[in-house]
């Protein structure tokens, strides 16, 4: 009776739309040009039947009805945050997992790992100062509950970006869920694509006024001094989040060394000019501590653990932050289900339980260099790690919550014919008798809209957009593609 209720008041709503706009015939010449183009390319013997879809949505109904709630308090949890991976990016990538690796006739009716997570919502990403968030002051709020300043992380509104008095009046520190859950007595990890030092994993144990203050060597930067503004690194050591932390993997050696040390893989310095080595003294501190600790910077030494052995580890991957998911095997790291798959295994071991973030950064790194086959390939290995966190755990004692920090520019648009590759263009031109991309940014690093020379809009047509290095044109130059302040979806079992 629900289900027709909520039926009936749709198609109402539904007919009141059409009646309002039923004087604008823009749609139905759009729709003419699009049906003129499509026509005879899909078969009807490839399409479903209307049956196909009922029993769809009869099983989708049904699966509801089945699912129980879990009034249990839960041992353990995981975390994913996948960096930039707003509703749009979702939707692409779901198309591209299914084209690319799912064998799928079309592409559209797949979904991702995390799609089929039985709760689901939205979230507004906004900061305390800003209307578009960044990763820092996002992270104060799904982290520790409370919004924060733009590019502050772990602090109350009460400290301003820079502020170094600030940062270190503890009034102004918030707890993190790495701290809660280790009040509890539960094992705690974090695993990231990006620098071990760097927000959003850092603001699980760090107050910054400063997002980039991840060594002394960046707060002096900054024109500050790093006696006065302890940095991400030094607080790993001195906070009792760090100090309690079991797991930490990910990149960005070179921010946890000095720069008298010569990394042997890469040949270059490391970035502290005070002189400490972080890995060193956490090596040192944990093994101060009881159980045995690990520091391990390849792929080969992570998966030749002995993980009954290992109580705390420590693993730098690669100086910055980890290469694209194709480069990871080359320079020999791991990838994020490997580095899930071993922080879970070590976690676990705590009777008491366990908490494990996992911040997937370079879905994000790849939107702002515009190039949309980069993002979507982090999204499905993303997803993957999901998957990977979600088969190693038990329902009945894991709640397992996916989201996103903030979303970007990123469109989908167009009339494409159903399966057309979502990397490529419209199957009809633009009034300007140029096709355009299905997927687009509205600003950022890629070639310029319009031809300088002929003043006509860049010719997508000519480009490789397979390659996954392609970057798309944009109407409006920045240097760095902005992220945008649309809702993120949540996913949660």
């Amino acid at each position: 009776m629900q289900l027709f209720k909520y039926s009936i008041i749709f198609v109402l709503w539904v007919g009141t739309c059409l009646a309002i706009g039923k004087e604008d015939h823009s749609d139905s010449f759009e729709a003419l040009r699009f049906v003129q183009a499509i026509q005879g390319q899909l078969p009807s013997q490839w399409l479903e039947s209307p049956t196909h879809w009922r029993n769809l949505a009869k099983e989708a109904i049904l699966s509801k009805e089945r699912q129980g709630p879990l009034e249990a308090v839960a041992k353990n949890g995981i975390f994913f945050i996948g960096d930039g991976m707003g509703l749009t990016s979702v939707s692409a990538a779901r198309v591209f997992k299914g084209q690319r690796d799912d064998g799928a006739r079309f592409g559209e009716e797949s979904s991702l790992h995390m799609e089929t997570f039985p709760y689901s919502g939205l979230s507004k990403t906004y900061c305390l100062d800003t209307q578009v968030a960044d990763s820092s002051c996002s992270a104060t709020a799904y982290l520790c509950g409370s919004k924060a300043r733009f590019s502050t992380a772990g602090l109350s509104p009460g400290v301003v970006f820079g502020d170094c008095r600030g940062q270190n009046n503890t009034n102004f520190h918030v707890s993190s869920i790495v701290e809660w859950a280790q009040r509890e007595g539960k094992s705690t990890g974090i695993v990231t694509t990006g620098r071990v030092t760097a927000i959003p994993g850092a603001a699980n144990w760090a107050g910054i006024a400063q997002r980039s203050w991840e060594t002394d060597a960046d707060v002096a930067e900054s024109g500050k001094n790093p006696e006065v503004c302890p940095d991400s690194g030094i607080q790993l050591l001195r906070k009792e989040a760090g100090q309690r932390l079991n797991v930490l993997l990910g990149g960005g050696r070179h921010r946890l060394t000095p720069v008298e040390k010569i990394d042997p893989e890469t040949n270059s310095p490391g970035k502290r000019t005070d002189g400490r080595n972080i890995a060193e003294e956490w090596l040192v501190m944990k093994e101060g501590q009881s159980g045995m600790a690990r520091y391990i910077t390849g792929r080969d030494e992570l998966l030749g653990l002995n993980v009954s052995e290992v109580d705390d580890l420590l693993g730098s991957f690669a100086m910055q932050g980890l290469p694209w998911s194709d480069e990871l095997e080359r320079d020999n790291d791991p990838t994020m289900q490997e580095m899930v798959q071993v922080a879970i295994k070590i976690l676990s071991k705590n009777p008491n339980g366990f908490f494990l973030f996992v911040h997937g950064g370079k879905i994000d790194s790849a939107h702002h260099a515009n190039r949309p086959g980069r993002a979507l390939r982090e999204i499905v290995e993303f997803d993957k790690a999901v998957k990977t966190g979600d088969e190693m755990t038990d329902d009945l004692d894991t709640l397992i919550v996916v989201s996103a920090d903030h979303s970007h520019t990123m469109g989908y648009c167009g009339y494409n014919v159903r399966g057309n590759s979502i990397l490529r263009h419209s199957i009809i031109p633009a009034d300007d008798g140029f096709v355009f991309s299905t997927l687009n940014y509205v600003n950022g690093p890629g070639p310029a809209w319009t031809n300088p020379d002929t003043g006509l809009r860049h010719n997508v047509l000519l480009d490789n957009t397979s390659n996954p290095n392609y970057e798309l044109p944009v109407p409006v130059p920045l240097f760095s593609e902005a992220h945008s302040s649309e809702d993120v979806p949540i996913f949660a079992k």
